[in-house]
C-alpha cells in the first residue's frame, strides 16, 4: 500500500532561513525539497492537547507544518505535567489550546497556529475537518473517536488515531482518500456498552504517550509530504511494560455502518447525525 502524495504546490520558494531549518528533512532522497514544501503547505488538525497531542503538535510544528489547528476544551493541570510536555507548571489553569500555542510558536514561530478551546462535535467537527489537509485524534473517548472518524470518512481526510492508558499503546491510520481504506468504525465498530477507561483511576506511563504521540506525527508527516507506506490496514499494539510491539491486520468492512455501501455517508444519514453527535459525558482524562 503506497501512501496518496497530494497535488503539489510549491508556492513562493523557501527562504534561506528555512533550507538551513529543514535542511535535515531535505537531505532525506525520499522527501527532499518536494517534499517539505507539501509540508509547508499542510494544515494539520490535531484534536486533543495532552498526553498524545503534546508530542504530535511539537514534533510537527518543529518539521514545519504550515498551519496547526490545535483543539483541546480543558485547562492545564498539576496532574498533566507528568506526561503533557507542551505544558509547564507556570501554566497550570491556562486553557490547553492556548498553552500549547506557546510552546509551539517557542520552537517555530513562523508557523500558522489555531488555537481553539472548545469541545468539538456536529457541525463545528465536520467543519474542522473539511477545512484540514489531515487529522490527529488525540482524544480518549470513544464517542468522541467515532464522531471524528464520520466526519474523516465523510470529507474522505486521512486520520492517524493513537491511544494510550497504564502500559497499553496503540496506533492505526485510516487513509480515508483511498476506496480501499478501512475506517476506525471497521476496526471499532460503536457501541453503547462500551466502558470508557479514566487514567485518573487506571494511570499511565508518562513515555508511552510520547511514544505513541511521535509516531502519529510520523504517520502524519508522512502522509502530507506523500512518502512511504502507511499504517492503514495495520493496528499497531505496544505493551510497554515488556517493549513488545504486535501487529494486526485488518481490511474494510463491506458491512460497516459507516463508511459501507449502505454506511452513513454513503446513505446520507451522517449529514442528519450531524446534529446527534455529543462528546462523552463522562469526562474520561484526556491522555492526547
Amino acid at each position: 500500500m503506497t501512501t496518496h502524495s497530494r497535488p503539489l504546490d510549491l508556492g513562493d520558494p523557501m527562504t534561506d532561513e528555512q533550507l538551513l531549518r529543514y535542511s535535515r528533512h531535505i537531505l532525506l532522497d525520499a522527501l527532499g525539497i518536494e517534499g517539505q514544501s507539501r509540508i509547508l503547505s499542510t494544515h494539520a488538525l490535531i484534536i486533543g492537547a495532552g498526553g498524545l497531542g503534546s508530542p504530535a503538535a511539537l514534533y510537527l510544528a518543529s518539521a514545519g507544518v504550515g498551519k496547526i489547528t490545535l483543539v483541546d476544551d480543558d485547562t492545564v493541570d498539576f496532574t498533566n505535567l507528568q506526561r503533557q510536555i507542551l505544558h509547564t507548571q507556570a501554566r497550570v489553569g491556562m486553557a490547553k489550546a492556548e498553552s500549547g500555542k506557546l510552546a509551539l510558536s517557542a520552537i517555530n514561530p513562523e508557523i500558522e497556529i489555531v488555537p481553539l478551546q472548545q469541545r468539538l462535535s456536529g457541525a463545528a467537527l465536520d467543519a474542522l475537518v473539511a477545512s484540514a489537509d489531515l487529522v490527529l485524534d488525540c482524544t480518549d473517548n470513544f464517542t468522541t473517536r467515532h464522531a471524528i472518524n464520520r466526519a474523516c470518512v465523510h470529507h474522505r481526510k486521512p486520520l492517524v488515531s493513537g491511544a494510550a492508558i497504564r502500559f497499553d499503546g496503540q496506533i492505526s491510520v485510516y487513509d480515508l482518500r483511498r476506496d480501499d481504506s478501512p475506517c476506525y468504525h471497521c476496526l471499532f465498530p460503536e457501541a453503547e456498552d462500551v466502558e470508557e477507561v479514566r487514567c485518573a483511576v487506571m494511570g499511565v506511563f508518562a513515555p508511552l504517550t510520547g511514544i505513541i504521540g511521535t509516531m502519529q506525527a510520523a504517520e502524519a508527516l508522512k502522509l502530507a509530504a506523500g512518502i512511504g507506506e502507511s499504517l492503514t490496514g495495520r493496528l499497531l499494539l505496544l505493551d510497554a511494560l515488556d517493549m513488545e510491539w504486535r501487529t494486526v491486520k485488518f481490511k474494510q468492512d463491506a458491512g460497516c455502518s459507516v463508511c459501507g455501501a449502505s454506511g452513513d455517508v454513503r446513505s446520507g444519514e451522517y449529514l442528519h447525525r450531524l446534529a446527534e453527535d455529543r462528546e462523552s459525558a463522562n469526562g474520561a482524562c484526556r491522555l492526547a
